[in-house]
C-alpha cells in the first residue's frame, strides 16, 4: 500500500511538471510572435514612408515612434515640443515668435520626408514679422541685415539681445558705464543720446541744463566725472578754497554770483540788525570748515568791550544787533540790585561812576552818606529803615529790633526816647524814660517791667504780693494797698502784724506784738495756741482754765519772756517763806496748792505734780521754726 501510495504522489508530479512546460512554451510563441509583428510593422511603416528625414531628423529615420502617435494626428505637436523643449516653453507661456502667433500643427509650417537636404524651417526674410518676437525691430534697427545679428552657425532663438555684443566696437565709454546702452543711446541713432540726468546722482538744475556735456566731461568715461562744484567752478572761487569745496551751500545753479544760503536757518546763528549788512569775510576770517566761528559777541566787539571784560561775555543781555551804541536793553530787575521807586529814574551815571559797572557799590550809604543823620551810628545797612519810595521816609520795624514798641509805646514819637540821631544810644530800662514817674523814689530799684507794663502806667498788673516778703493771705488779700501803704514808698510799709493791728490787741502787748504767734490771716477772732505743744511748760491741773493774763501781766515787744517757777505766781501762798526754797512743785502739785506730796506713794485719787523744768531760771518764750514755742 505504500509503494501504492508512493506511486501516486510521483504520477501526479509529474502531471503538474509537464502542465508549466506547456505553459512556458506558449508564452514564448506568443512574445515571438508581437516581436515578429512590431518589427513587420516598423518594416511595413518604413516602408509606407512619404520620403526619407531632413538631415536634422535623420537619425530617426528608423523610428517612427519618436515623431508619430498611433491613430493620434494631434498627438505629434507635443513630440515635436518634448524635443524641442524652448519652443514648447514659449507656446506654453506666449512669448516669442511660436507663443504668439495663432495655434496651428507643427507640421503646418515645419512638414517632413522632403529628403536631407530639405529645409523644413525655412521662411521668407523678407516678410517675417519681427514684432511678433521678444525683440521688435525699432530705428535704425528695421534697416539691417538679418546676419549682422544672426550668425549662420546658430539658430535664430540665440541672437544676443544686449547692445553691447553687437555695438562692443562703438563703446567709447570701454564699459565704465556698463552694458546697458539702452539707458542713453536709442534705435534711431547710435550716436544721439537720451540720457536722463536727473536719474543719476548729479541732477541738471538751472545753467547746468544748458552745458555741453563735453564741458564736464572731459572724457568719455563719464563715471570718473567729479560731482564737487569746485572742479569746474575753481576760477569762480573768490574765497580761495577758504570756505572749503560745498560751494552749493551758498551758491545756486541759476546764477553763480546770486547767493542762496540762508544764515537765519541754516546755522544757528541768525542775522539780525547790522549782522545782516556785515560782509561774510568779516567774521570769516580763517578757513570756515576748520577754524569754526563762536556765538560770544567778544570775539568780533572785544574792541567795543569799554568794561573791559568786567560784565562778562554775554554782550546781548544790554547790546542789540541794530547800534552797538544803542541804548541798552539791560534788565536792572534780573540782576542783585533790581531798581526800584525813584531808583527807577535815576540816571545811569549816578551810581555807575564809570563804565566799570560792577565797581559800582551796592551798599546805600555809598550814595546817601550825605543823607546819613545818624553820622554811621547805626551802620551802613539804610535799607532796613529807608526805602525807594522817598527817603524820608521809614519803614523801620520796631518790632524787629531788640525793643519792640508796645501798648502806648506804640505811640509815642521817636524823639521822646531817641534824644539824638544816634538812635543806637536810646537807653532801653524804663527808668531812664519814667524817672519822673517813680513814686518810689528809687526805693522798688529800676526794674519797673517787673511791675508795671506799656498799656498804662497806672495800675502795676505785674506786681504779685505773693513773691514779696509779706504774701497777701486771707482777709489780706482783698484789702487796697493804701490800708497798708500810706504813701508809694512801699517797703516803708511795716510787715509785723501789731504796726495794723494795734487797736484790735486786747492783750496790750503782754503777749508780745508777734499776733501772728495765736491769730492768724482768715479771722482775728479765730485764734489757735497749743501752751502744751508750743512751749515747754505743760498746762495742766488748774493751770488748764487760767486766763493768758493770769500769768502773762507784763507788756513785752517781741516774745514773751515769763518765769516757769511757781513762786513767780504762787509767792503769796508761800507760807514758808521761802525757807523751803523756790521749787514748790517737789511738795505741791498743781492740782491744789494745798494738797502735798508723798515722799512714797502718791495717794489714790491724788494728781501726780508736773515735771518742772530744771533750771530755776527765767525762760524766754518765743516761736520757733515750725511756729510752736519755745519755753
Amino acid at each position: 500500500m505504500a509503494v501504492a501510495a508512493c506511486a501516486g504522489v510521483l504520477t501526479r508530479d509529474i502531471s503538474a511538471a509537464r502542465g508549466w512546460r506547456r505553459l512556458a512554451m506558449a508564452a514564448l510563441l506568443i512574445g515571438h510572435w508581437v516581436l515578429a509583428s512590431t518589427v513587420a510593422a516598423q518594416a511595413l511603416e518604413s516602408a509606407l514612408a512619404p520620403g526619407k528625414m531632413s538631415e536634422a531628423h535623420a537619425k530617426y529615420e528608423d523610428d517612427c515612434e519618436k515623431c508619430h502617435v498611433r491613430f493620434d494626428r494631434n498627438g505629434q505637436d507635443k513630440l515635436c515640443t518634448d524635443c524641442h523643449k524652448d519652443v514648447g516653453q514659449d507656446t506654453r507661456a506666449q512669448t516669442g515668435y511660436h507663443g504668439r502667433m495663432k495655434p496651428q500643427a507643427c507640421r503646418t509650417c515645419h512638414t517632413e520626408h522632403k529628403g536631407p537636404g530639405a529645409k523644413i524651417a525655412a521662411f521668407d526674410k523678407t516678410k517675417f514679422d519681427h514684432a511678433q518676437t521678444n525683440y521688435a525691430l525699432r530705428g535704425g534697427h528695421q534697416k539691417v541685415d538679418c546676419a549682422k545679428c544672426h550668425l549662420p552657425t546658430k539658430g535664430y532663438r540665440v541672437a544676443m539681445q544686449d547692445c553691447v555684443a553687437c555695438h562692443q566696437k562703438d563703446d567709447k565709454h570701454k564699459g565704465s558705464l556698463g552694458p546697458k546702452c539702452v539707458d542713453c543711446h536709442t534705435e534711431t541713432n547710435w550716436k544721439e543720446a537720451r540720457f536722463d540726468h536727473s536719474k543719476s546722482r548729479f541732477a541738471l538744475t538751472g545753467k547746468h541744463e544748458t552745458v555741453k556735456c563735453a564741458e564736464c566731461h572731459k572724457d568719455t568715461n563719464y563715471k570718473e566725472t567729479p560731482h564737487a562744484c569746485l572742479a569746474c567752478h575753481k576760477k569762480d572761487d573768490k574765497h580761495k578754497t577758504r570756505y572749503g569745496e560745498k560751494c552749493e551751500t551758498c551758491h545756486g545753479t541759476k546764477d553763480w554770483k546770486g547767493i542762496n544760503f540762508n544764515h537765519d536757518v541754516d546755522t544757528h546763528y541768525a542775522l539780525l540788525g547790522k549782522h545782516r549788512t556785515v560782509k561774510c569775510d568779516t567774521c570769516h576770517v580763517g578757513n570756515l570748515y576748520h577754524d569754526k566761528l563762536t556765538n560770544v559777541c567778544v570775539d568780533c566787539h572785544k574792541k567795543d568791550d569799554k568794561h573791559k571784560a568786567s560784565l562778562g561775555n554775554e554782550c546781548a543781555r544790554c547790546h542789540v544787533e541794530r547800534d552797538w551804541k544803542e541804548r541798552a536793553k539791560f534788565d536792572h530787575a534780573k540782576t542783585d540790585f533790581p531798581l526800584l521807586g525813584k531808583h527807577a529814574t535815576v540816571q545811569c551815571k549816578d551810581c555807575h561812576k564809570d563804565v566799570m559797572y560792577k565797581e559800582a557799590p551796592k551798599a546805600c550809604i555809598a550814595c546817601h552818606k550825605k543823607d546819613d543823620k545818624h553820622k554811621g551810628s547805626l551802620g551802613e545797612a539804610c535799607g532796613k529803615c529807608h526805602y525807594e519810595r522817598d527817603w524820608k521816609k521809614t519803614s523801620f520795624d520796631h518790632a524787629k529790633s531788640d525793643f519792640p514798641l508796645l501798648g502806648k509805646h506804640q505811640k509815642a514819637e521817636c524823639n521822646t526816647c531817641h534824644k539824638s540821631i544816634n538812635f543806637k544810644e536810646a537807653p532801653k530800662d524804663c527808668y531812664s524814660c519814667h524817672r519822673k514817674d517813680d513814686k518810689h523814689e528809687d526805693q522798688e530799684g529800676r526794674l519797673c517791667e517787673k511791675c508795671h507794663d506799656e498799656k498804662a502806667w497806672k495800675p502795676a498788673p505785674k506786681f504779685d504780693h505773693g513773691l514779696a516778703r509779706f504774701p497777701l493771705l486771707g482777709k489780706h488779700e482783698p484789702l487796697e494797698c493804701k490800708k497798708c501803704h500810706v504813701n508809694p514808698r512801699f517797703k516803708d510799709a511795716k510787715i509785723d502784724c501789731y504796726a495794723c493791728h494795734v487797736k484790735d490787741d486786747k492783750h496790750k502787748k503782754a503777749l508780745s506784738t508777734d499776733c501772728g504767734l495765736c491769730h492768724n490771716a482768715r479771722s482775728w477772732k479765730a485764734w489757735v495756741y497749743d501752751h502744751d505743744k508750743q512751749t515747754k511748760f505743760v498746762l495742766d491741773g488748774k493751770h488748764k482754765g487760767l486766763a493768758c493774763g493770769a500769768c502773762h501781766k507784763l507788756p513785752m515787744e517781741a516774745k514773751v519772756v515769763t518765769s516757769t517757777q511757781c513762786v513767780s505766781c504762787h509767792a503769796k501762798n508761800d507760807v514758808h517763806d521761802g525757807s523751803y526754797g523756790r521749787q514748790c512743785q517737789q511738795c505741791h502739785v498743781s492740782s491744789s496748792f494745798k494738797t502735798i506730796k508723798s515722799r512714797t506713794v502718791t495717794p489714790v485719787g491724788s494728781v501726780a505734780p508736773a515735771p518742772m523744768p530744771p533750771s530755776l531760771g527765767s525762760v524766754r518764750v518765743g516761736r520757733g521754726a515750725s511756729g510752736g514755742w519755745l519755753s
